[in-house]
């Protein structure tokens, strides 16, 4: 079993910034991939950001040079920066860890952009 705890969500103005973590614990040793989908209003699940355990990274068109996910292994974190911040990018923001062939869920961070 894998759990996930996030932080970092909030409301920031349009150009702003805001980071989200991700920590994981229990059974993290077999986690091969971390990373963030969000639920926009109106829209599906889509996937936003994943780094894998050799730190390879894959992003959603849609944030690709505003958006960076990185990862601490000491501290069993994954992190999401976001600048460059728009209204489109509000959501309810879930971490994910994908550990053999479980796929383990964050609770979700709203996330807000709104001047």
């Amino acid at each position: 079993q894998v759990q996930l705890v996030e932080s970092g969500g909030g409301l920031a103005q349009p150009g702003g910034s805001l980071r989200l973590s991700c920590a994981a614990s229990g059974g993290i040793f077999g986690i091969s991939a971390m990373g963030w989908y969000r639920q926009c209003p109106g829209k599906k699940r889509e996937l936003v950001a994943s780094i894998t355990k050799s730190t390879s990274t894959d992003y959603a068109d849609s944030v690709k040079g505003r958006f960076t996910i990185s990862r601490d292994n000491a501290e069993n974190t994954v992190y999401l920066h976001m600048d460059s911040l728009k209204p489109e990018d509000t959501g309810v923001y879930y971490c994910y860890a994908l550990e053999l062939l479980n796929l383990y869920w964050g609770q979700g961070t709203q996330v807000t952009v709104s001047s």
